[in-house]
């Protein structure tokens, strides 16, 4: 029996892991837009928060996954439960590429362009909202599908602590040495990247300027 004869016998537990996946990161990108973009546009605001915050999301994202975990697991509430440390663990990784690509492409926007909306009377807020954000919304959603990515990817370690997901096929595929298993995890988490990858790209081309 190969790995597509074994997915289609077991439908209805696939489709279960890969929804436990897909929910994981979903909620873990929609956590890490809500606080990363906002501090992409504040770095923006005052320059001398650049280093800083960028250097501690450089820093999350160099610790491995596991070591995370574990980081993560005496925190109140959120170590109680597997699922809620999974997704913190993800939203935080997801927040370099967001809070990057939120900073890189307001400071891309050109100059003249922001100064000739402050000669018509424009606001800072305004020049945010109606000039810099919509002309920069093209690389933030470049930074949204390298983070979907990196969380898909990373949502398969999550099964190492319970939290499901396509990782339980993919390490009781390595405790069975069984690679039929291991295909069954790995095979829907690398469609689910790949899907989100075209997707999202379709998306940041069609937001581009021109």
């Amino acid at each position: 029996m190969n790995v597509f004869q074994f997915i289609v016998l077991n439908y209805n537990e696939v489709l279960r892991v890969t929804l436990e996946h897909l929910w994981m990161v979903v909620v873990s990108i929609f956590l890490a837009v809500v606080v990363g973009i906002p501090l992409g546009i504040l770095i923006t605001r005052w320059p001398g928060l650049d280093k800083p915050v960028l250097g501690t999301a450089n820093i999350i994202q160099t610790i491995p996954s596991l070591a995370l975990f574990g980081f993560l697991l005496p925190v109140p509430w959120i170590g109680a439960r597997a699922d809620r440390l999974a997704i913190l663990a993800l939203s935080l990784y997801a927040l370099l590429p967001l809070i990057r690509n939120t900073y890189a492409g307001i400071k891309g926007v050109d100059r003249s362009v922001v100064e000739a909306g402050r000669g018509m009377g424009m606001t800072d807020r305004q020049l945010l909202f109606q000039v810099e954000l919509p002309l920069a919304l093209g690389v933030i959603i470049a930074g949204v599908r390298v983070a979907t990515v990196i969380c898909v990817g990373l949502a398969t370690i999550a099964a190492a602590i319970g939290a499901g997901g396509l990782g339980e096929y993919i390490f009781r595929g390595l405790a069975m040495v069984n690679n039929q298993l291991i295909l069954a995890g790995a095979i829907p988490a690398a469609a689910l990247a790949l899907l989100a990858d075209v997707s999202l790209g379709w998306l940041e081309r069609r937001l581009s300027p021109h």
